[in-house]
């Protein structure tokens, strides 16, 4: 149909939908981005956060994604997430908590990195990115709950 757009998530266990929609709106890595039939062609990473489901321009479905990549098409997108749920799946207080921990261990990998040289310093930068990366999805996961009003 000349009016819906084919919009598929995928994550590595499985597809979780595929369906055609008014518009979906990923989170892009530059900025979130909505997609319509005849959309000129995109490949973006995408960042921790929601995709936006519309029908009848009110959203009617939504997910959260951990990071990942979005194909776009003049028919379609395609996001092939790392990870992907309903924001009512998420645990407040499980997210609050590892956000807690990662959060009082940043300061001392931080020093450990500035200490460190050579092979050791690039394992330390490793495990930091690691660990900023973890609390940005715990950050994005406690925003989409706060999106659903939970």
């Amino acid at each position: 149909m000349a009016d819906r757009v084919l919009f598929e998530l995928v994550t590595p266990e499985r597809l979780l939908i595929s369906q055609d929609v008014e518009m979906v709106v990923v989170p892009g890595s530059e900025g979130n981005f909505g997609v319509l039939p005849g959309h000129s062609p995109l490949i973006s990473t995408i960042r921790p956060g929601t995709i936006d489901i519309y029908e009848n321009r009110l959203v009617t479905e939504r997910f959260f994604v951990g990071g990942g990549i979005a194909e776009v098409t003049p028919e379609g997108c395609t996001v092939l997430a790392d990870e992907a749920m309903s924001p009512d799946t998420l645990d407040r207080a499980a997210i609050e908590a590892e956000a807690q921990t990662v959060e009082g261990n940043l300061p001392l990998l931080q020093e450990q990195v500035g200490r460190a040289t050579g092979a050791e310093r690039e394992r330390l930068l490793t495990d930091l990115r690691s660990l900023e990366r973890r609390q940005a999805v715990a950050r994005a996961k406690l925003q989409a709950i706060a999106e659903i009003g939970r």
